[in-house]
């Protein structure tokens, strides 16, 4: 029984995470992952006491919800590696405060850091095409947002309810701005949107 359980190091044997194996350990506070571990499934620490995480170079894929819940989750090391971070992967990590995307990231699905309420600061990187669906909702500390070139589309309230969102910068690539995506953004004042956006959802 590993309820009670508050540190965790995984042996050099362990190669994968299954789905939600270590989700609800409420206690949970720090696990080290060796490099062997080259795969995380989904909801893997759903719910859990994470106050920081490392994920290992070896890892490709931050899987659907694998930090969903984590809401005492407050540092998380993205290695190079990665290239795609799923659904929910940090949605209600209500503690994170920055985090930054490394370059490899080629996409950042729906909802991934949706509900993270204290997230002040992230660096979106250069080889994403689209801000998905719900990829910042309710993000109410984030404050200044500076949009990648390689970004051609802003998905349906992709930053709805960043009520603290005072500015955002986009580049002369965007052409679509989707649905609701800046819906009660209290504190932005003003948008200046490049003439290489051909719609603009209401």
């Amino acid at each position: 029984d590993f309820t009670l359980l508050n540190y965790l190091k995984l042996p050099d044997s362990k190669k994968k995470i299954e789905p939600s194996e270590f989700s609800g350990l409420k206690y949970l506070k720090k696990i080290f992952l060796p490099s062997s571990v080259d795969s995380i499934s989904s909801f893997a620490f759903k719910d859990t006491g994470l106050r920081e995480i490392s994920i290992p170079y070896t890892v490709k894929i931050i899987d659907e919800g694998v930090f969903i819940g984590c809401s005492s989750l407050k540092k998380v090391v993205i290695p190079s590696s990665v290239t795609s971070i799923e659904k929910d992967a940090f949605r209600a990590c209500s503690s994170l405060e920055k985090i930054s995307i490394p370059a490899n990231v080629v996409q950042i699905k729906e909802s991934s850091f949706g509900c993270c309420s204290s997230l002040k600061e992230i660096t979106l990187p250069s080889s994403i095409s689209r801000i998905n669906e719900y990829s910042f909702f309710n993000c109410s500390s984030l404050s200044e947002v500076t949009v990648p070139s390689s970004v051609v589309s802003i998905r349906n309230d992709a930053f709805n309810g960043c009520s603290n969102l005072a500015k955002i910068t986009f580049q002369k690539k965007l052409q679509h701005i989707g649905n609701a995506s800046f819906r009660n953004c209290k504190s932005l004042e003003q948008l200046i949107i490049p003439s290489s956006v051909i719609s603009i959802g209401i």
